[in-house]
Parts: structure tokens; C-alpha cells; sequence
């Protein structure tokens, strides 16, 4: 794993912790859902530096083992704009539209706002950090093996993966290899999602993580 992505990931995964520490209390730890970047730092988080601080661990669309050829998809189409912007935020839906093609381009555009931030020039830029994806990311993101699935071996909570079957990142190959690193982890396969799976099923997504955290909670209501 490379020296940047190992400090990045530590430090996503002590926020995570200290976040945790907030929701404790004698009986209980909290459960996490982490997609992408947040699943790599929960598994940091419960599986290097807190082994136990959640009491359960869902990864959504992430494993260690990751595509290759799905990581430089996806991150130049983080990068491609991110330097000059969109005009619009019909421009940028008319972009993620081509990006996804399976997904139906939504009327109301008021959800993409969260997503990105106006600039004082009037342009519409992405709110992720353009120098982390261009410099950690891309340098780092086929480099992490070894660290990461030490981490997943280490985790003692439950644990649900999460896929979307058309994902770019997360192959068959993928997981096989996280179901050799955890033998009782949880395996839900989406169907007509790709790595955005609670964007592109949304319901099937919240009844699949529901399902797993009522089996593995006391406290939790449907």
C-alpha cells in the first residue's frame, strides 16, 4: 500500500472512530455502511486500529481486491472536470447521464447540488478535493492489498458485502478472494447496479442492509 493512501486511510479511519465514540454507550457499539472510500476506512477502523469499535461492518461496493480497469474508469470520470467545472447543473446531469447510461437522468436536478459547489466564477465544480483524486487515488488505488486484507481477516464484527452485479470495481474474481479473507461474512449481489448501488437500487440496497442489521441488532426497528 502506498505511503500516502496508508496516511489517508488511518486518518479516515481514526474520523470514523472518533465519530463512533459519539453513538457508544455500555451495551453497544454502532454499525457502519461504508461505500467506496468509506468502506476502506472501516475496515481500517475495526480491523487495524479499534478492532470491536462497530458491531457490525457493511462494505458497500468495495473489497480490497479491486479492477483495475474500474479504477481508472472511475477516476477519470472524477478528474475529467473537475479543473473547469460544468456551466450548468444540466451540463453536469447531461454528463453523469452518459456516464451511467443505465440509470434514468432525473428531471429534478435539486439532488445534484449536495454533489457539487458554485464557484465564484458561476461554475459548478465537484466537492471532492480534485489533487486527492488525481494524486492519491490514481497512484494508490491498485497498491493496497496487502494492508487491507490483513484488516478484513482482523475484524471480528459481522460483516455484509454488498455488490452491485454490473459494478466496475468489484468483480466475480473480487469476491471470491473477500469470501476467502471472511468465511461467515454476508454476500448480497444487486442486480442492474453498478458501483453507485444505492443510487442505481435504492430500495433493494435498504432492504438488503435493514435485513442484515436487524439479524445482527436488538435495538434497531424496521
Amino acid at each position: 500500500m502506498g505511503f500516502g493512501w496508508r496516511l489517508f486511510l488511518k486518518a479516515f479511519g481514526s474520523d470514523l472512530i472518533a465519530v463512533a465514540a459519539e453513538f457508544e454507550c455500555e451495551r453497544c457499539a454502532p454499525h457502519i455502511v461504508g461505500a467506496s472510500l468509506g468502506g476502506l476506512g472501516a475496515v481500517i477502523a475495526a480491523g487495524t486500529l479499534k478492532p470491536g469499535v462497530f458491531s457490525s461492518v457493511t462494505l458497500v461496493d468495495i473489497t480490497p481486491n479491486l479492477e483495475e480497469s474500474g479504477v481508472t474508469k472511475i477516476v477519470g470520470f472524477m478528474g475529467e472536470h473537475s479543473k473547469d467545472g460544468f456551466s450548468s447543473l444540466n451540463e453536469a446531469a447531461d454528463v453523469i447521464a452518459k456516464y451511467l447510461p443505465h440509470r434514468r437522468r432525473p428531471k429534478d436536478l435539486e439532488g445534484l447540488r449536495k454533489n457539487l459547489r458554485l464557484g465564484q466564477d458561476g461554475r459548478w465544480r465537484w466537492h471532492w478535493d480534485p489533487a486527492f483524486i488525481q494524486d492519491v487515488v490514481r497512484r494508490s488505488a491498485v497498491e493496497r492489498v496487502g494492508d487491507l486484507e490483513q484488516s478484513v481477516r482482523n475484524i471480528k464484527a459481522p460483516i455484509h458485502l454488498v455488490r452491485g452485479r454490473m459494478s466496475e470495481l468489484v468483480s466475480d474474481t473480487s469476491v471470491e478472494a473477500f469470501k476467502a479473507l471472511a468465511p461467515d461474512a454476508h454476500f448480497t449481489d444487486v442486480a442492474d447496479a453498478r458501483h453507485m448501488v444505492a443510487g442505481d437500487k435504492n430500495d433493494v440496497f435498504t432492504a438488503a442492509v435493514s435485513d442484515f442489521l436487524r439479524k445482527h441488532s436488538e435495538g434497531i426497528d424496521a
